[in-house]
């Protein structure tokens, strides 16, 4: 029972690496700031949350009992890094940062923009 127990633990740990891994890349590859914002978000919410899940399995298996802990952090991490990249997207939109020239959303903030400022 112990080896299978390690053995999902460290399936969620390599998927949670993977993400983050991706993340990272992402964060530093693509070439914008929208884009870059997308990337981080994920490797968040997958990443941390799958090494989270990890530890929660390992935790349980040696204590024996339901460990809550890594439970919540996850919670907390699924709710705020959606959030907080929402704002900063907002926060970019309100100070007219740059988009790439083929991006759809620039269409977008253009016309935005046209609304906001009728001259």
């Amino acid at each position: 029972m112990e080896s299978v127990v390690h053995s999902i633990a460290a399936v969620l740990l390599l998927i949670g690496g993977f993400f983050v891994f991706v993340g990272s890349v992402g964060l530093l590859k693509l070439p914008d700031f929208f884009t870059r914002l997308h990337a981080p978000t994920k490797a968040t919410t997958m990443g941390i949350g799958a090494i989270l899940l990890a530890s929660m399995v390992l935790t349980t298996m040696r204590d024996g009992s339901l460990s809550i802990h890594e439970l919540v952090i996850s919670l907390f991490l699924f709710i705020t890094a959606p959030v907080s990249a929402h704002m900063l997207a907002k926060a970019a939109l309100h100070r007219r940062v740059k988009f790439l020239d083929h991006s759809k959303s620039a269409e977008l903030a253009a016309r935005a923009a046209e609304q906001k400022n009728p001259d």
